[in-house]
């Protein structure tokens, strides 16, 4: 095990995450404060619950963590945290807006640490995560608010340019995160997305106020 690995995965142990990935959020929320204080959050394949947890730190009692994986995750939150709801769900479910909805207004944060499982094959992992990420802009249209900010996790590979040029016309802003806490060798990357702009059909759906 490489000496930053080793560092970070002993650091989520004394700081009580369940996974080294918090500090891939962590990083780029102190850089860039995306996530602010009594807001809602959409945490996409959040097992085993390292963002959500320290997404709930940030938003603070008035907040709301909304977590959705396929596997049944537990987690309790602090005191003084925002609280975390927790949905066993398979992102590509058709119904899965619709069940969100139901209970939450829409959300000003989607995040995504969400990867496939490898195959070997670098071009498969990377049209795999690139699908995974087309599903997050995909359930943005209809839970994000306008104003509202996206992180999410992609294998690069030679598409990658392609799906940044999806983002651009969603997001005011568009970035592309490489956290030092994200093992050297990988090829993963975030792209964070800041000031989330509806496409002109959608704007009027839920008479939603842009984030301020």
């Amino acid at each position: 095990m490489r000496k930053e690995q080793d560092y970070y995965f002993k650091k989520a142990k004394k700081d009580n995450y369940p996974a080294r990935s918090v500090y891939k959020l962590q990083e780029a929320q102190e850089k860039y404060r995306f996530i602010r204080s009594g807001k809602r959050v959409l945490d996409l394949g959040c097992h085993p619950g390292s963002w959500s947890l320290y997404a709930a730190s940030v938003l603070g009692a008035k907040g709301v963590v909304v977590g959705v994986d396929l596997q049944k995750t537990t987690l309790a939150a602090q005191k003084g945290d925002a609280e975390i709801h927790l949905l066993c769900y398979d992102v590509y479910a058709d119904e899965l807006a619709a069940t969100i909805q139901k209970k939450w207004p829409g959300f000003h944060v989607l995040l995504s640490d969400m990867a496939p499982r490898t195959t070997g094959s670098r071009y498969a992992d990377h049209q795999h995560s690139l699908r995974l990420c087309r599903r997050v802009l995909e359930l943005s249209r209809s839970l994000l608010h306008p104003g509202g900010s996206m992180y999410i996790k992609v294998f690069q590979g030679e598409d990658f340019p392609e799906f940044l040029k999806e983002c651009k016309p969603l997001f005011a802003d568009v970035k592309v995160v490489k956290p030092e806490s994200s093992r050297r060798e990988s090829r993963e990357v975030f792209v964070l997305g800041r000031r989330y702009r509806p496409p002109a059909g959608r704007r009027g759906k839920g008479k939603r106020k842009p984030v301020t």
